[in-house]
């Protein structure tokens, strides 16, 4: 580790915010920064609910200013492939995958000049996996340090362990001779590297009285009891059922937890009285396993009967969620078969309240999960009801109806919005794809689903897109209009990672369907792709054929969005080929496209060829200043290719604008991202020629050596700060607070800035501005991708901080 870095180091990763106090584990939290300060993998052990996860996290929270390039939480408790261990860790680090490398490989490169601390949460059913990915990245990223947690050892050969022993426990009796010395220390003996169970606050108080308040146990109760009843204190009253609670649960926080979610409508003696109870019959039955995993099963058990008949519904039916929900998916998955749609909402609360559910705010939404030994207690209980298959079937009909909107925003406003909120379910869109996989009787449909994912596969899941659409097409065979579509999905997909024998195979099976189904807009997108494949592979004249085809076809249909993907296709092909004045004819034609739809994704694109045009034109300044526009869209979209072709683009007009050095620096840029995404841009641009010459001419003009250390300088940034020089920008640009004066946004976009923070809607803007309400959606795009934001929210919040808002009224 290195020392304390800035604050802007400080700021690198993707850690939470704690929604919670943390109490105690004073001694555990500086031995795990001691061994990372002397090895570099820890692993935290100990039984489900101990707090493993929150030691984890507020580690790093401590630490995150000692490693440059940040501190990453890896969630790996949904993941249950072991083949997916190693893309979900890329994707967590926000590593673009692209190509069909090993993605270990690809996190390998990735992370080999970077230093930075990596939490494995979760590790306990992938051991395998996790060990392999760990032994295979810590050799070749000598600044990787790996914090794991899991109910076991990872046999890692460099491995250090610690476990997580529960919190210690006063004396049942409060006795001023000395009884209770010491109370606690058996708990969990030996537990972890130079950490006594006995550690507690408060625990060393010799032969004198103890003081239970000092406990950790007792504490967690009390803040936690505090959080859902705001008078609640520990007093002398309540004392002894207090620490008589936190021994019945052993000092284990989750079950601790749970308890004190009670004191909102009992009182702590009968909740104790009630744990008496039940643990009296708890430990008649068998007595093989862990006594600590029966009490925690026992306060399981106990919360779910406390809860009303419909919120051990709405607990058993959520857990068919594999990561966040929000309020609508709640009532289109649990609602149904006893449960009014109307009723999920008081449900939820209900759950919150008894801390089954957390909330949690993302992008201005609301959103609820369990934690997962809550979840797999509640998956459980669902087996047990008649209602599992259906839950099931209803979590997958939703996220299947996500993908008919996902394809409906394949030329649509609010893009950024959309492509994010696809990456916070990314996980539930896994879940419906699998059980797909598992039923034949919904092969075709999951095909569907996958298909109209299309845009989500190109937003960093290329690999993953392809692994599904593969499998899916392999399970189901049918000879449909939908396998047709999947087959150019999957066709796109694989010449973006130039495999052009796959990409021609499926192309030929998608054409052999359509001799048999009538699907004009499916020819009119095989047409389209087979005029990509071959324009990719050097035959610039066919793919013009194809592409007139597919420009018919889909004008005859009125595809708005096959129209304007083949004009940008066609724009690039006549671009290649020499007719500057057909490209720029053909772009200019599906500017106006993209305009009326609200779109900035195929926008990007446009400004792209047109700034291709305008440089080999020689008006470098206009093609400057169109490629930075382009991609300003393409880094709100987070779509790395896209980045790549603008960086490619801007270097050669920056070459020949007379800033060799600048244009050595962007292809150094350019060079780094090609490799992290592991694909070629043969398949988009005709550039390549142009770029060699350029480079050998860049040689000549500042010399090797000079060249050599300009291209290294920008091989070495980062993504954000690579964009950020391309962009003539300070770095990190996103979320940055800027002074009051050094607004980006234009004199009509600041005033829709003031509306949104009044609550307005697009509809409310329009009307209020005399505009139409897609000119407003236009305008409302322009802003996030300007000032990098994801939600309206984020306007509101960053126009309140410029001064901007007004007091609510229309003034004009």
């Amino acid at each position: 580790m290195t020392k304390a870095g800035s604050d802007a180091s400080a700021q690198v990763g993707n850690l939470p915010a704690d929604a919670t106090s943390f109490i105690g584990r004073r001694r555990e939290l500086a031995e795990v920064k001691r061994l990372l300060a002397t090895t570099r993998m820890v692993t935290l052990t100990g039984f489900g609910g101990v707090g493993k996860t929150r030691l984890a996290l507020r580690t790093a929270h401590a630490l995150r200013r000692s490693f440059r390039d940040g501190v990453w939480l890896v969630d790996l408790a949904n993941v249950t492939d072991p083949a997916l261990v190693a893309p979900t860790v890329a994707e967590s680090l926000r590593v673009p995958e692209g190509s069909r490398r090993d993605p270990t490989q690809i996190l390998a490169d990735h992370l080999r000049d970077r230093q930075l601390l990596v939490i494995l949460d979760n590790c306990e059913h992938l051991p395998a996996a996790c060990a392999a990915l760990a032994e295979r990245l810590l050799p070749e990223a000598p600044g990787l340090h790996l914090l794991a947690t899991s109910r076991q050892r990872l046999d890692v050969a460099t491995e250090h362990t610690l476990t997580v022993a529960p919190f210690p426990l006063p004396d049942a009796r409060r006795s001023a001779d000395g009884d209770g010395a010491g109370a606690g220390v058996g708990v969990g003996a030996g537990a972890g590297v130079g950490v006594g169970a006995g550690a507690g606050v408060g625990v060393g108080v010799g032969a004198g009285r103890q003081i239970p308040a000092r406990f950790e146990s007792v504490a967690l109760f009390v803040e936690r009891a505090a959080a859902v009843q705001h008078d609640f204190a520990l007093t002398a009253d309540n004392e002894d059922a207090v620490v008589g609670i936190c021994r019945r649960l052993d000092g284990i926080p989750l079950a601790i937890e749970l308890a004190a979610a009670r004191v909102r409508v009992l009182t702590p003696r009968q909740i104790l009285d009630r744990l008496d109870q039940r643990y009296s019959v708890l430990t008649s039955g068998p007595c093989s396993s862990d006594p600590r995993h029966r009490t925690l099963v026992s306060m399981l058990d106990w919360s779910y009967d406390l809860c009303s008949a419909g919120e051990q519904s709405m607990w058993a039916r959520s857990a068919v969620f594999a990561d966040g929900f929000d309020l609508d998916a709640a009532e289109a998955v649990c609602a149904g078969d006893g449960l009014a749609p109307e009723d999920v909402m008081d449900l939820v609360t209900g759950l919150i309240d008894k801390s089954v559910l957390l909330r949690e705010d993302h992008h201005g939404r609301a959103t609820y999960r369990q934690l997962t030994l809550i979840r797999d207690y509640g998956l459980c209980r669902l087996a047990e009801q008649e209602t599992s298959t259906l839950a099931r079937r209803r979590h997958f009909d939703y996220f299947r109806e996500e993908g008919l909107r996902t394809a409906q925003h394949w030329l649509a406003p609010h893009q950024v919005e959309w492509f994010a909120r696809l990456r916070s379910v990314h996980a539930d869109l896994r879940a419906a794809l699998d059980y797909a996989l598992a039923d034949p009787d919904l092969r075709q449909e999951g095909l569907r689903l996958a298909a109209d994912l299309l845009y989500h596969w190109l937003d960093g899941y290329l690999n993953e897109g392809r692994d599904w659409l593969d499998r899916l097409l392999a399970a189901d065979t049918e000879p449909t209009a939908t396998r047709a579509d999947a087959l150019w999905v999957n066709t796109w997909l694989a010449i973006i990672q130039s495999d052009f024998p796959a990409a021609r195979r499926m192309l030929a099976q998608a054409r052999s369907i359509l001799e048999t189904v009538d699907a004009p807009s499916t020819l009119g997108y095989v047409e389209l792709f087979s005029g990509m494949l071959a324009t990719a592979t050097g035959d610039a004249g066919a793919g013009l054929v194809h592409y007139a085809r597919a420009r018919e076809i889909h004008r005859a249909v009125g595809n708005q969005h096959g129209i304007a993907f083949a004009l940008i296709r066609s724009s690039m092909a006549y671009s290649a080929m020499g007719d500057s004045a057909r490209a720029v004819e053909l772009a200019e034609e599906a500017l106006p496209l993209c305009a009326a739809a609200g779109d900035i994704w195929h926008k990007s694109y446009v400004l792209l060829a047109l700034g291709i045009e305008l440089w080999r034109q020689g008006d470098v300044a206009r093609a400057t200043r169109l490629e930075q526009e382009s991609l300003r869209y393409n880094q709100s979209l987070d779509d790395h290719v896209g980045v790549a072709l603008n960086l490619q683009v801007l270097a050669l007009a920056a070459a020949s604008g007379g800033q060799p050095t600048r244009a050595a620096e962007l292809f150094g840029a350019l060079d780094a991202t090609n490799r992290s995404l592991g694909v070629s841009l043969t398949g988009y641009t005709h550039l390549s020629a142009y770029q060699d010459r350029c480079v050998r001419e860049l040689r000549a003009t500042l010399g090797e050596e000079a060249y050599a250390r300009a291209f290294a300088e920008g091989a070495a940034r980062s993504y954000d700060q690579a964009v950020a020089a391309a962009l003539q920008e300070e770095p990190d640009r996103r979320g940055v607070r800027r002074p009051p004066g050094k607004s980006p946004l234009t004199p009509r976009e600041r005033e829709i800035a003031d509306l949104i923070a009044q609550g307005r809607t697009n509809k409310q803007i329009a009307n209020a501005l005399v505009i139409a309400q897609r000119t407003a959606e236009s305008h409302v795009e322009n802003i996030l991708v300007k000032l990098g934001f994801t939600s309206r929210a984020q306007v509101a919040a960053w126009t309140a901080e410029q001064g901007h808002a007004g007091d609510g009224r229309d003034d004009r």
